[in-house]
């Protein structure tokens, strides 16, 4: 039974109540006090992680402003990493902005309200709720990353992002509005329902699917929309690339897995075979065109647009000839997927963070050499990190890849699932190339990494806990099966 209890509301509340409380309170604190703004943005964040990890356990979808919104087990999973990861990002993230002079209220509140945006496109359960969540998340982003008004690069990459960013939007936009011609609802499942019912315009509906379809695909940065990915990633501060590469992917993927899931499902034979597509480009560009990069910043952009396709792969191995029967463990693993991809971009962006220095960013693939003779912890949890995002045992890269495909074989995709895994080696060369470097070159800065305390402490938990989750995956793969089953059945 599907309800509603103010009670399941009550951590987004707070987190823009916390918002609010810390944009009014920055304008009275001083710059000599501005880690009072910290403390207060990363403890928020920290408290609506653990609020979602109480709520999870009700299993029951609560809709809320006349069913525009809906907090049922699967927002509160994916809330729970986004807010978590929001926190850790902002620990990596201080001395790298302390010492580029953007250590201020304009980041946090920027931040905050990119963390708001993601928090509603997670609980959108109508067409313009997710719009407006996906919009108020980018506008945050695109001010992120041009902050650092002196470099050049950081302006020329925010323009990018936000020119194409607007004509995403312009396709969303119109594909909703094709949707909303046929179907004559904006809720996802009155959608649903007038498609499984028929009697709609199936011309408009496909239109607006395609439409639909390309917007996401901008979004997810795949190939052939993927133009802007490398150069944000690069021309972006780290700090603010981190924020871009890392939940705001979670983000985007389960707002897209609320129009495919939700809305679209009645259509799935038709967005299937325009995922595949995606997905097939996405792999085979992303892992090759990785192989040539020597900014590490680019690299691990390309390594993202490989690993959407992975996460494309789940998404369009659900239904089967029209049916339904490996929707939970497709879409679980997908869910799975995206949860342990963020894991490790959160540790890799961090250690590139904590090795930069003012006027010096450590973001060249030479910068890594020797690490292991500077800072063996470091180099250590790179390793763990690279492991993973390579798919290799025991991290859980390897267990998120393996159950991806195993869904794509049992949904008869057997041939993209052995396109994934010839792919995944030509990947696995340029992070292998990192260990190399790291373990068998003599460094080439010889500087002492001095860092907070904080950092080194999260770091080692955010490396540990990629090399944990893939010795005992079950519990969060569970986790991700429960919630995808109970969305499914409300």
């Amino acid at each position: 039974m599907c309800h509603a209890s103010l009670n399941a509301l009550l951590p987004d509340i707070f987190l823009t109540t916390a918002t609010i409380v810390i944009w009014i309170s920055d304008i009275f604190i001083g710059k000599n006090r501005r880690g009072l703004t910290y403390l207060a943005t990363v403890s928020s964040a920290l408290i609506a992680t653990f609020w979602y990890a109480v709520i999870i356990v009700d299993p029951n979808s609560h809709y809320y402003f006349s069913d525009m919104y809906v907090v049922d087990p699967f927002s509160s999973l994916i809330k729970l990493f986004i807010s978590l990861g929001f926190a850790v990002s902002l620990i990596y993230s201080r001395q790298y902005l302390e010492e580029r002079d953007l250590f201020c209220g304009d980041f946090y509140l920027l931040a905050l309200f990119s963390l708001l945006g993601q928090l509603v496109m997670v609980s959108g359960n109508n067409f313009l709720t997710l719009y407006l969540g996906l919009e108020l998340m980018s506008l945050s982003l695109y001010a992120l990353i041009a902050l650092r008004r002196d470099m050049p690069q950081s302006t020329e990459a925010a323009i990018k992002y936000c020119v194409l960013g607007a004509l995403s939007s312009g396709f969303l936009l119109y594909g909703i509005s094709m949707i909303y011609g046929a179907t004559g609802s904006l809720n996802l499942n009155d959608i649903s329902t007038s498609i499984t019912l028929g009697g709609v315009n199936h011309t408009a509906l496909l239109f607006g699917v395609v439409f639909i379809v390309t917007s996401i695909s901008f979004k997810m940065g795949v190939v052939p929309f993927h133009m802007w990915v490398p150069d944000v990633y690069h021309g972006a501060p780290t700090a603010m690339t981190l924020l871009t590469g890392g939940i705001a992917k979670v983000a985007v993927f389960a707002w897209a897995l609320r129009f495919f899931m939700v809305g679209l499902l009645p259509l799935a034979i038709d967005w299937q075979m325009m995922l595949a597509i995606l997905a097939t480009l996405s792999l085979i560009v992303g892992n090759i065109a990785g192989i040539v990069q020597s900014n590490i910043k680019r690299m691990l952009a390309y390594s993202a647009i490989s690993n959407m396709g992975f996460l494309l792969l789940g998404l369009l191995s659900g239904v089967i000839s029209g049916k339904v029967n490996n929707i939970a463990n497709s879409y679980g693993s997908a869910v799975f997927y995206s949860i342990t991809y963020m894991l490790p971009t959160l540790g890799v962006f961090g250690i590139i963070m904590l090795l930069a220095r003012r006027d010096y960013e450590a973001d060249m693939l030479d910068d890594l050499k020797g690490l292991n003779k500077r800072s063996p912890v470091f180099a250590f949890m790179m390793l763990i990190i690279m492991l993973s995002l390579a798919g290799i045992p025991p991290t859980v890269g390897f267990y998120a890849k393996f159950s991806v495909l195993e869904a794509a074989i049992n949904a008869n995709l057997t041939w993209l699932a052995v396109l994934a895994a010839v792919t995944s080696l030509f990947g696995a060369f340029y992070y292998l190339r990192i260990i190399k470097l790291m373990y068998f070159n003599k460094p080439v800065d010889t500087t002492q990494i001095t860092t907070y305390k904080a950092s080194r402490v999260i770091l080692a938990c955010n490396g540990l806990s990629v090399l944990l989750l893939g010795i005992a995956p079950g519990p969060l793969m569970s986790s991700c099966l429960w919630v995808v089953r109970r969305t499914l059945s409300c």
